[in-house]
This record gives C-alpha cells, sequence and structure tokens, in this order.
C-alpha cells in the first residue's frame, strides 16, 4: 500500500532551535508559501495547517497557500468549538471549491482549557466532545444537501442550509485526533481518518484497536494515520547528533516551565506525551529510534523518528504494518527538512520516489535556498 507522506506549516514560526530565538523564523505568508510550493513539488500527498492562538488563521493561510500550489492537499483545523456550523459549512464548501477539491478538515474540539477562554470557550473536557459531536451532526447534513432544524444541547439551527456544494462529495473528508473515550468515540461516530500522536507501536495499536471496534459498532469502518517530527541525516549518528542540536539551548528550568503548562491541560493526549519522557532529557529514546526531545518544551506532537534513511522508512513500515495509511511529518526548520526527507526517504518508500524541486520552490520567499539558506 502507497503511504500518504503529508508534510506541516509552522504557523506560530519556525527555527533551528527548539525553545530559543536563535535562528527563529517568523510566520509569515512568503514563508508558509514557500515551504508549500516546495512540498507540493516534491510530491507530499498534504499539508497540515494547524490551530493556536500562536498561529496564523488555519483558513486564510490555506486560502494563501492553495492559489500558490497545484496538487497537495490542504489538511486544515476545523474548530467546533468556535462559531456555528453553519457558517463553518459555507466556508468549508467555499474553500474546497477554491482549492480545487482538496480541502481536508482536521476536527479540533478543544485543548488549553485556558486558550479556550481566551476564545470564549468555557465548556469542560467532555462537554467540548459532546459539543463537537452536535457541530459534525449538523455540518455534515448541510454538506450532504439537507435543509436542517436541530435543538441540542449545545447546537440550535432553524432552517439551516448551505447553498453552494463543495467539490469533495458528501463533504471535505475528516481528519481528527484524540486520545481520551470521550474522543474514540466521537472518532467512532463522525470521521473518515483517525489520527494518533507518535506513541511506541504497541501503544498505537491499542489505540487503533480501540477505535475500529467502536467504529464497528456503529456500522463504520476508518482510515487511520500518525502525526510526527523526523530527524533523517545521510548516517544514524548524524541524525542523533542533529537531535541532540536541536535541544541543545535548552535548560532544565525551560522544560520544567514548559511541563508544567502542559500539565494544567486537560488533553489526554498531551498527558501520554508528558508520560514518554517525564520531562527527563536523560530518557528521551522512549522505543527504538522513536525520540521525545521535542516534547520537552512542544506542546502536542512531542516525538520525533531519528535515524538515516533505513531505519527511519522501518520504522514508518512498522506503523504501517499496524494499519497506518497517512503520516503526517514535521522536522526543523520545516523548508530545508522536508527537501532533505523526500530525498533520502521518499525513494525507499512504497510508490514514492525523489522529485526534482521546481526553481520556483526555491525562491520568491523569506528565504533562499540556492545560496546559503539564510535570511534575503
Amino acid at each position: 500500500m502507497t503511504p500518504d507522506i503529508f508534510w506541516y506549516l509552522p504557523t506560530s514560526g519556525d527555527a533551528r532551535y527548539l525553545g530559543t530565538s536563535d535562528s527563529g523564523r517568523p510566520a509569515t505568508q512568503a514563508y508558509m508559501r514557500q515551504i508549500a510550493v516546495a512540498a507540493d513539488d516534491l510530491g507530499y500527498d498534504g499539508l497540515l495547517i494547524p490551530t493556536g492562538s500562536n498561529c496564523l488563521d488555519p483558513w486564510v493561510t490555506a486560502a494563501g497557500v492553495a492559489e500558490a500550489t497545484r496538487r497537495i492537499k490542504l489538511l486544515v483545523a476545523l474548530r467546533t468549538s468556535l462559531g456555528g456550523p453553519t457558517a463553518s459549512a459555507r466556508q468549508a464548501a467555499t474553500l474546497d471549491r477554491a482549492s480545487g477539491g482538496r480541502l481536508l478538515l482536521n476536527v479540533v474540539p478543544g485543548g488549553d482549557a485556558a486558550e479556550l477562554a481566551a476564545d470564549g470557550v468555557f465548556l469542560d473536557h467532555d462537554a467540548r466532545y459532546a459539543a463537537s459531536d452536535e457541530f459534525l451532526t449538523v455540518w455534515k447534513r448541510l454538506l450532504e444537501g439537507e435543509v436542517v432544524d436541530f435543538e441540542g444541547n449545545h447546537v440550535r439551527v432553524k432552517n439551516a442550509r448551505n447553498y453552494f456544494e463543495p467539490i469533495n462529495r458528501p463533504y471535505p473528508p475528516l481528519y481528527f485526533g484524540g486520545s481520551s473515550d470521550a474522543a474514540h468515540e466521537l472518532a467512532a461516530r463522525h470521521v473518515d481518518a483517525y489520527l494518533t500522536w507518535g506513541e511506541p507501536p504497541a501503544a498505537v495499536a491499542r489505540k487503533i484497536a480501540d477505535v475500529r471496534a467502536r467504529a464497528a459498532r456503529h456500522g463504520r469502518t476508518l482510515r487511520f494515520g500518525i502525526r510526527l517530527h523526523v530527524i533523517v541525516r545521510e548516517t544514524n549518528e548524524e541524525a542523533w547528533a542533529a537531535a541532540e542540536r536541536l535541544i541543545s539551548g535548552l535548560s532544565e528550568e525551560d522544560i520544567a516551565r514548559s511541563q508544567a503548562n502542559y500539565a494544567k491541560m486537560d488533553s489526554v493526549g498531551q498527558q501520554r506525551m508528558a508520560q514518554l519522557h517525564g520531562g527527563d532529557r536523560t530518557k528521551l529514546e522512549v522505543s527504538p529510534n522513536l525520540w521525545a526531545g521535542v516534547g520537552l518544551v512542544r506542546g502536542g506532537a512531542g516525538t520525533a523518528l531519528v535515524g538515516d534513511p533505513e531505519t527511519v522508512a522501518a520504522r514508518l513500515q512498522e506503523y504501517a504494518d499496524l494499519g497506518i495509511g497517512t503520516f503526517v511529518l514535521s522536522g526543523y526548520p520545516h523548508l530545508e527538512e522536508a527537501i532533505r526527507f523526500a530525498e533520502l526517504v521518499f525513494p525507499l518508500l512504497p510508490g514514492k520516489q525523489a522529485v526534482t524541486l521546481q526553481e520556483q520552490s526555491l525562491t520568491g520567499g523569506a528565504f533562499d535556498l540556492r545560496a546559503d539558506g539564510g535570511r534575503r
């Protein structure tokens, strides 16, 4: 089976080192377009465009990169806690049409309670998933062409209708990641593809089995994917050295402060990420070639596959053997690492091949790789 390989747009900024402003790159539209065009030319299948209070707006960003790319799909965050399903359905249909049917949606019910409160959302963890269930029920019916009357505990609409059909029928595919029981049940009821963060293979297998069984009880089948960082170099020694350089600027105070912030969140997935390393930088290889160093100071997906091309390809295959068909990858800095991964690993993956970058991928943005890779 040919895997789908997605890359990531760093809409909160990019860097060569974690936890430091050295070599920092601001999240400009020019830089986002440069990464998107490079990923498109290299043969990546999709781009994850994330959400968060410190991120560029994912919908505006997606509209911008849609104009600059040709074939790559856009996996855009759909915040079910913000706004109503009717306006969201219209927005999704519009962007799907504007992108030529390349829209995918990553359902995000919540995450950080403090961030949600700043956005005016004060629901607890399970209530957010209950609200997301109602939102998606209405949202899907609207995009399927129904006129909807609905009165739930969190969503209420009367005579709601979407007037613009999407190209993706019946609606753009829904992706989603979550580790709690409420999240697994939401996935089983509504989404097309379940994404897990990069846990060791045995833990991923258990999550897949649970979601698959829940979906079967609803008469549904799902596809599965995984979100990982990658640090690939020509040798294993070079890859591990690059991993250590990535966190070389972190102090113990930096790590403790970040972990304390993450501990306040009610995200089960974030708790599982923290448990992998316990804040201890001496115990970061949590499974062969699965390194948890990113999660010391980065919320969300916090693990990376580290190694030479053959090793990383073999680890990806281990996940594929569990039923993973989509790999959502990233690496620091995201422009250079997208190129490096495609050049080194694509030739080792089923159905993939190395693609020569077109000239426009390397110019016209905030950075120019034809010279020394520095800011122009």
